[in-house]
């Protein structure tokens, strides 16, 4: 029993000897010198590790200063326990008389330095996670964008085909209701960008990219798929499908589930299969298909052309192709509106006609086939009524389809309501957010709605994604003439390219600049150059000078020539000045839309 008993009474010396040491500790304030210096460092390493990235300064910074703040707290526990806090500055401990020690006074202050670090550091935290909701709100989970697959052949003639798959995966992917996809437009201009996920995560609005690579080699095709984290660039998903060419539309149709279920989006034991496979399951006619794609993305008279081309092959080879059938009436649509006149675009337009009735019989659900149809009824026929119908079908049959969105805020400007054109347009720019075209016809809607400052962050987005977009400038100018900004007004009309935009832009600047010799000038050039084909802008120009007759006489023109500026008249700011004279709205019902009501108060003198 002995040796127990000796133990238990070296235990408790043991424990006396750590009870004098841990009171030492706190009398020379060790432990809040610990505590205070800990909760500085965290907070200096977490602004180092907000700020530091917005002013480029390198990572290896910020960990220097981490690896600092580690090799200093030992440091601050040994001043700490060997130094002391006196009147007189710091002194040794030992040199201290105890009856002289004012340990407990530091004590006491370091305490209040411990608790105000300690609010700040919970400000920041509870910022921090006001931020994260908000963004979480922001960005979706279950959000996704693709990025063109990379072709790996090294032969850019086989680059329409990772295209063509891309979209497809696009197409697909946004069939699935509780998913946001981006669309193409945004989505490719990140093409073999992966170097910052974050970044691109952020501008596209997702938390998630699907990225990869396409090899084709004579019958097989090799498809490496990822899905990746925007935040971290971590893998979520990822697969190779080594397969035969033959088997494209099953590995396209794996692909969008595995990311779908990866994302734990509800399919409700669905099969996401591709609308772009022929009905036959041609190879040949979706690689005609796919090479139309290619070409018609690119929105030139030449390009255009080659992908009707193409298309007409994809339906040569296989009939029954709808999608084919769709994208060719879209494209004759196009080809027709941006550079055709006269029997030319009537022979275009009755293609795209004959191409639509084709589409919508073989596949009356086919999303794509009524998209295209609406345009065709809103650039070819000015049938605004059928094309709001054509659009809200589409949209029935494909929610999330960003395109089919913007062409309906496009129609309801059109018809006058700029307010729900406004709504439409906005998710459709979530669906893509970076389309250019879609920011300036946001300008519009914003400046037909008298919303000048929110026109004109509309546009200068839309300038910043693509600064040589011709008409831009125009709509810029338009912003600043509603301002009464005659310096501004033609300062950014001359900043747009060369070409009838550009003149007709200043055309407009002048007539508010205070010389009418250059406004008569401008206008003349204008009507000499262009008359044959902007009917439309010459009557815009007319009603800012504020003369009705030549400006009415215009718009019978444009009417004539089908301008299809036309479609501007209920949302166009210059026009609607008018909207009181008999002739206005008579010319509304002319053209089928309805007459704006009469302006009211303070606006009938404007």
């Amino acid at each position: 029993m002995m040796p127990d008993v000796y133990s238990s009474a070296d235990d408790c010396r043991k424990g006396g000897a750590v009870i004098r040491f841990l009171a030492e500790l706190r009398r020379r304030n060790v432990f809040r010198a610990g505590t205070l210096y800990a909760a500085v460092a965290w907070l200096v390493v977490q602004v180092a590790t907000q700020v530091f990235p917005f002013f480029a300064i390198p990572d290896w910074v910020v960990r220097l200063i981490v690896i600092a703040a580690l090799i200093g707290f030992p440091v601050v526990l040994a001043v700490a326990w060997y130094y002391e806090f006196t009147p007189e500055g710091l002194k040794l401990e030992s040199e201290v008389p105890r009856a002289a020690s004012i340990t407990r006074q530091t004590g006491k202050r370091l305490d209040h330095a411990i608790i105000a670090v300690l609010c700040v550091i919970v400000v920041l935290l509870l910022a921090n996670t006001v931020v994260r909701n908000r963004d979480s709100g922001a960005i979706q989970d279950k959000s996704v964008a693709v990025l063109p697959l990379l072709n790996e052949n090294g032969d850019a003639g086989d680059q329409y085909f990772s295209d063509g798959l891309s979209e497809d995966l696009i197409s697909m992917l946004g069939r699935v209701p509780e998913l946001k996809v981006i669309g193409r437009n945004s989505s490719f201009r990140f093409r073999g960008d992966l170097s910052d996920s974050r970044g691109i995560g952020a501008k596209l609005g997702v938390a998630n990219l699907l990225e990869g690579t396409v090899r084709r080699q004579g019958e097989r095709v090799r498809i490496v798929a990822s899905l990746v984290s925007a935040a971290d660039s971590r893998v979520i998903w990822s697969q190779t499908y080594d397969r035969e060419l033959k088997d494209i539309f099953d590995v396209q149709s794996d692909i969008a589930q595995s990311v779908a279920s990866s994302m734990r989006a509800t399919l409700l034991g669905k099969t996401i299969a591709s609308t772009d496979e022929p009905p036959g399951g041609n190879l040949a006619a979706y690689n005609a298909y796919l090479q139309g794609n290619f070409y018609r993305a690119r929105s030139t008279e030449a390009d255009d052309r080659t992908a009707i081309a193409h298309y007409e092959e994809a339906i040569r080879i296989d009939p029954r192709y709808a999608s084919a059938h769709a994208a060719l009436s879209y494209t004759w649509t196009m080809l027709a509106g941006a550079f055709l006149d006269g029997p030319a675009m009537q022979q275009a337009y009755a293609r795209a006609r004959t191409a639509s009735d084709t589409a919508l019989s073989l596949d009356p659900d086919l999303a794509d086939a009524h998209i295209a149809r609406g345009v065709f009824l809103d650039w070819a026929e000015f049938d605004w009524r059928g094309a709001e119908a054509a659009f809200r079908r589409g949209l029935q049959l494909a929610p999330n389809d960003g395109n089919a969105m913007s062409f309906l805020a496009d129609l309801l400007a059109t018809r006058g309501r700029p307010d729900q054109a406004v709504e439409w347009k906005r998710r459709a720019l979530e669906k893509d957010p970076l389309h250019a075209t879609w920011y300036e016809a946001l300008a519009s809607y914003y400046s037909a709605l008298g919303q000048l400052d929110d026109a004109q962050r509309a546009i200068e987005k839309a300038i910043t994604l693509q600064p040589n977009a011709a008409s831009f400038h125009e709509t810029l100018t338009v912003i600043a003439i509603r301002r009464g900004d005659a310096a501004t007004a033609l300062r950014v009309a001359q900043q747009g390219p060369p070409g009838s935009w550009r003149d007709v832009a200043v055309a407009l600047a002048r007539q508010i600049g205070g010389d009418p010799a250059a406004a008569d000038a401008a206008l003349q050039d204008v009507v000499a150059r262009y008359g044959d084909g902007n009917a439309y802008q010459i009557a815009e120009i007319y009603a800012v000078r504020k003369q009705p007759e030549p400006m009415f006489a215009w718009l019978e023109r444009a009417w004539s020539n089908r301008d299809p500026g036309i479609s501007y008249l209920l949302y166009d700011p210059f026009l609607l000045a008018f909207r009181d004279d008999p002739r206005f709205a008579a010319f509304c019902r002319k053209v089928g839309l309805p007459p704006p009501s009469p302006r009211k108060g303070a606006d009938a003198g404007a």
